[in-house]
C-alpha cells in the first residue's frame, strides 16, 4: 500500500483529500502546519507528499527546501491558491517540487495527478540498474555488488535479500514479509533469516558487530538504512 503525507492547514481541504485518497486504497497521514509536516516527512517513509504553500510555522517552500537539503527525494505535489503568481510556481519547482495543483481541484483530477506522479516514479525505479549507498554499489542487471571498488561474493539468496531491503529502504520488515519475498514458497522457519542477515552484514557493514545498514527491530524484524 503506497503511503501519502498531506501537509495542509485547511481542515476541510485536508479531510476531503484524505477521504478521496483512502477510498482509492492509499494509506494517508496528515499534518496541519509546516513544522509538524516536516517532522513527519523526515521520520516517515512516504511515496508522495502533498504540500500546501501557505502554512503556519514553516511555509511550503521552506518545507520543500529542507526536505531536499536533507536528501529526501520523495515526490512533492504542491498545492497553490488560484491567484498564485507564476514566479511562486517557478520557485517551488526550483526547490525540488515535482508538480503543482491549483486549488480548488476536483477529487477525480487530484487522484489522477497523484496516480500519474506515482506511476512515473515507479517507472523510473523499474529502469534503475544500480543502487549506491556508502561505498557499496549494487548492479541489479549483472547481480554484482562492489564495496570500496572490490567485488563482494553474495549468494543468490543474499542478493535477493539485499534487493528486497533496498526496495523497502527505511521500512520495518517483519520476518514473515522477508520470508515471503526472499524465500518464496519454501517452507522454512522465520528464524532461518537471522544467520543469512549475519552473513550479509559481514559483507556489507564496516563494523558487523555494530550494524548500521541492516538493523534489528526487537520483536519485529529488520530495517535497512542504506
Amino acid at each position: 500500500m503506497e503511503k501519502i503525507l498531506i501537509i495542509e492547514d485547511d481542515k476541510t481541504i485536508l479531510m476531503g483529500l484524505k477521504d478521496d485518497l483512502e477510498f482509492e486504497g492509499f494509506k494517508v497521514s496528515s499534518a496541519i502546519d509546516g513544522k509538524e509536516g516536516l517532522k513527519k516527512a523526515l521520520d516517515g517513509n512516504f511515496h508522495l507528499i502533498i504540500l500546501d504553500i501557505l502554512l503556519p510555522g514553516l511555509n511550503g517552500f521552506e518545507v520543500c527546501k529542507k526536505l531536499r537539503e536533507s536528501g529526501i527525494g520523495t515526490p512533492i505535489l504542491m498545492l497553490t491558491a488560484a491567484k498564485t503568481e507564476e514566479m511562486d510556481k517557478v520557485t517551488g519547482l526550483e526547490l525540488g517540487a515535482d508538480d503543482y495543483v491549483t486549488k480548488p481541484i476536483g477529487s477525480r483530477e487530484m487522484v489522477a495527478r497523484v496516480k500519474a506522479i506515482l506511476r512515473r516514479v515507479n517507472q523510473r525505479e523499474e529502469t534503475k540498474e544500480t543502487y549506491e549507498f556508502g561505498d557499496v554499489l549494487v548492479n541489479f542487471k549483472s547481480h554484482e555488488v562492489m564495496k570500496a571498488e572490490k567485488k563482494l561474493h553474495l549468494t543468490a539468496l543474499e542478493f535477493n535479500l539485499l534487493k528486497f531491503f533496498i526496495e523497502h529502504k527505511g521500512e520495518v520488515l517483519t520476518r514473515d514479509a522477508i520470508l515471503d519475498n526472499a524465500w518464496g514458497d519454501a517452507i522454512v522457519s522465520p528464524r532461518t533469516i537471522d544467520p543469512h542477515i549475519v552473513y550479509l552484514r559481514q559483507k556489507l557493514e564496516d563494523d558487523p558487530a555494530n550494524p548500521e545498514l541492516i538493523v534489528s527491530i526487537r520483536g519485529v524484524g529488520y530495517k535497512f538504512n542504506g
